[in-house]
Parts: C-alpha cells; sequence; structure tokens
C-alpha cells in the first residue's frame, strides 16, 4: 500500500534524526563551508519548502476525509520530517565549533580539515579529507574527524608510520603527504571567512525564534506543527 494512505501515528512525532553522537564534552567541529551548507539547508527549509508543504496541506485538508486523503497524509508526513530537520540543524548548529583548516597551509602536520595521502600495509595508497561529522561524505573521500582512521591519523607528520587498529587486524598507516586549502586572506577571498567558533546557543536560541516567527506571520496556519 502507498504510503501516503497508511494511517498516521504518533511514533515518529517526538523523534529526532538519528546523528552520529558527539563525544561526552565533545566539540561539533566543522569547516566554515560546512557550516554554511548547513545554515543554508536550515534557511530554505524554513523560509520556503515548509511553508510550500503547509500550503498543501491546507487545501487537502479542504478536499473532504482526511483518513483517505493521499495529500493530506503525505503532506503530514513530510511535515514532520521537516520539523525533525529543523530541530536537527538548529541544535548541531547551535554547538557548531568553527575552524579555519587553511590557518594550517604549509604544514606537514596532520590536523582538523587536512587532507591526508597514506600507504596502508607498504600496498595502498589512500586519500582522506578530515572533517566534521556533520559535512563529511564517504563517497568524495571524507572522514569524520571522530572515524578511526582520523583518530589514528591526526597529529602525525609526513613521514610517520602509525598503527590502525580494525576489525580484520592491526594495519600500519605511513603518511605520504598533508596538504590545506590555500589561506583566503592570501587568496583575494575576505577574510570574514576565517571564523574559529559558531554563534552561542543564546544567539542560536534568538535566531531560531525570530525564523520561526517570520514563517508563522506569513501562514499562521505554520503554528499548527511542532517546533521543539
Amino acid at each position: 500500500m502507498n504510503k501516503a494512505f497508511t494511517k498516521e501515528t504518533d511514533a515518529d512525532t517526538d523523534d529526532d534524526l538519528v546523528s552520529q553522537p558527539l563525544p561526552v564534552g565533545g566539540k561539533n567541529y566543522i569547516t566554515p563551508q560546512g557550516y554554511a551548507r548547513l545554515r543554508s539547508e536550515l534557511l530554505e527549509l524554513i523560509d520556503t519548502e515548509r511553508p510550500k508543504i503547509v500550503e498543501i496541506v491546507h487545501w487537502a485538508a479542504s478536499n473532504g476525509d482526511r483518513s483517505e486523503n493521499g495529500d493530506y497524509l503525505y503532506g503530514k508526513k513530510r511535515l514532520r520530517e521537516i520539523d525533525r530537520r529543523i530541530r536537527f540543524l538548529t541544535k548541531r548548529l547551535e554547538i557548531a565549533e568553527i575552524v579555519e583548516p587553511a590557518i594550517h597551509h604549509g604544514s606537514d602536520q596532520v590536523f582538523f580539515g587536512a587532507t591526508v595521502t597514506y600507504l596502508e600495509d607498504d600496498s595502498v595508497e589512500r586519500t582522506i579529507t578530515i572533517l566534521g561529522i556533520d559535512e563529511a561524505e564517504s563517497g568524495h573521500g571524507q572522514v569524520s574527524w571522530m572515524s578511526p582512521v582520523a583518530r589514528a591519523l591526526l597529529k602525525s607528520r609526513v613521514g610517520d608510520e602509525i598503527s590502525l587498529a580494525a576489525p580484520g587486524g592491526m594495519h600500519r598507516l605511513e603518511v605520504m603527504d598533508v596538504q590545506y586549502p590555500a589561506r583566503p586572506w592570501e587568496s583575494g577571498v575576505g577574510a570574514g571567512h576565517l571564523h574559529v567558533a559558531g554563534p552561542t546557543v543564546q544567539a542560536w536560541g534568538m535566531i531560531r525564534d525570530a525564523l520561526i516567527t517570520a514563517c508563522v506571520r506569513r501562514n499562521p496556519r505554520n503554528a499548527d506543527s511542532r517546533w521543539a
């Protein structure tokens, strides 16, 4: 049966999106580019996607019996997904610690944001970029700074040999090359791209309230769904 015609349940109304947990007391490190992408997604959801779905739900609700109204049921389901994503993004941005990898440009030591080429067991050469847990995409050769290989490589230098414990046993990694993005203030990009910390929790709370208020004012029916 099409999911649009299944009965709504309350099981998924309180669940936030599952995300990779941070270590206790750990920081949510992220690059300026990753932070900008998450912020852009949040604004797009609040400013465009959610109001559009609210309109669809309102239209569908006016068409009669909601229990068998596929457009209505799908719209409500999509609204819950959007609201969960908004909560997730807001929470992650609140605790974000922005780090500019370019400050290490020219260094041969591995820090957050480094692109590292290493030789595994004297046979396989791999290249990875160490990024935040909310921005790393494995399909693009990126790994979270919390991943085992990243933890093993951090603080090492070109020429170092380190050990990596893996399910299949121990592996020996030799660091071959370490690269960082060029410093933006030396490449014609404004120095405003250099950040070391994100907005405070209080600041993000104010931003969040302002965004929600603006969304509700544009369409009062937006107030029907929960935001916290």
